[in-house]
């Protein structure tokens, strides 16, 4: 497994927008499929997926495999990623 943090410098473009910028946390398989992924927006909302959480209404898992040289971040230890990913977001309530 590789372990990587990366800034998203782009707002999402959607009705979430408003939320802000991201920094992303992804665990990737040895093919570089995403196994666990975290966002982290400006506003601290918290979207984490894995394979059992798939996807829900603000995203999903990624589904391509993601080259190291594409990320443009750094490369992380478990130990990092581990401990964002015990972190807990803000709940968020679905809007009909």
């Amino acid at each position: 497994m590789k372990y990587f943090k990366a800034e998203w410098n782009e707002t999402r473009g959607d009705e979430y927008d408003h939320w802000g910028k991201s920094i992303w946390f992804l665990e990737l398989d040895e093919e570089h499929f995403p196994i666990r992924q975290i966002e982290v927006y400006e506003n601290g909302i918290r979207l984490k997926y894995d394979r059992v959480n798939f996807e829900d209404s603000y995203g999903m898992l990624g589904d391509q495999p993601i080259s190291p040289e594409e990320i443009k971040g750094v490369e992380i230890n478990k130990i990092l990623f581990e401990a964002e990913w015990s972190v807990e977001g803000k709940k968020l309530q679905l809007t009909q």
